[in-house]
């Protein structure tokens, strides 16, 4: 591995890698540490998976990790409402064939955005996390400072809910649709269900990836701007545990 370039921007720790391979072994031997830690105290971990093109890396190398996924449970960050999980975009179905049906962890709580009673199924996961402690969220920043899908209009430092449905905004959706999930911005859906910033907040560890230049901008707000909703990544540097892990193209815009 080259030479990686560590800084730190208030509490948030950031790892800077030449190449998203390299991005990829290091973030998923940090979470691998960070489970295997927890499993060592409890018994048992607890884990938030993203998803998106920038988290194939990622997910890719903590498949190769040591981990007794037998002990561990997952859940997700959001989901599209309204789409089943056998669509191409779903999160679901994502993380069903990239990672969790090979590794067959101990237990798996889907959002099911696409449930006959929507607020039901909100109240549902938001009492599964309540009861939960979250070892590890594993989360990316979007191009527009989303965390989950907290865009910068709906995003809420001190949201009394831990999980709601959201409407996206354009830079979002065109996201979305310029990762070749959709054939058309029209089939991007409006709305999804999203953990809120104050459910990835009070996770014990975030690990954040974010490769490709085209997260050079979000990167450098996350870092530079003001701490605000209108940049909803910058809260991470609020956080105890956090790492953003940068490979040489989302970090560009960095002195």
């Amino acid at each position: 591995m080259n030479e990686v370039k560590e800084q730190k921007v208030e509490n948030l720790s950031v790892n800077i890698y030449q190449s998203v391979s390299e991005l990829g072994v290091a973030s998923a031997k940090f979470v691998a540490e960070k489970l295997n830690s927890a499993i060592l105290k409890k018994g048992e971990a607890n884990l938030i998976l993203a998803t998106g093109a920038s988290q194939f890396s990622f997910i890719q190398c903590l498949k190769n990790e040591i981990i007794d996924w037998s002990k561990i449970t997952v859940f997700h960050l959001d989901e599209y409402e309204g789409i089943s999980d056998n669509h191409p975009a779903s999160f679901r179905k994502y993380l069903k064939e990239r990672i969790l049906e090979q590794v067959q962890p101990k237990q798996v709580h889907y959002l099911h955005g696409d449930a006959p009673d929507v607020e039901a199924e909100i109240l549902k996961y938001e009492n599964l996390l309540k009861d939960t402690v979250i070892d590890v969220a594993c989360i990316g920043i979007g191009e527009n400072g989303h965390i989950a899908f907290n865009d910068p209009p709906v995003a809420d430092f001190n949201d009394p809910y831990l999980v709601k449905v959201v409407e996206l905004d354009e830079a979002c959706r065109r996201q979305q649709l310029g990762e070749g999930w959709f054939s058309t911005f029209e089939e991007v859906p409006t709305h999804a269900l999203s953990l809120t910033i104050p459910a990835i907040m009070r996770c014990d560890t975030i690990s954040c990836a974010v490769p490709d230049a085209r997260k050079a901008q979000a990167v450098y707000d996350t870092l530079n701007a003001e701490v605000s909703t209108a940049y909803p990544s910058t809260i991470l540097r609020k956080h105890n545990d956090c790492v953003l892990f940068l490979d040489s193209f989302s970090a560009s815009l960095l002195k």
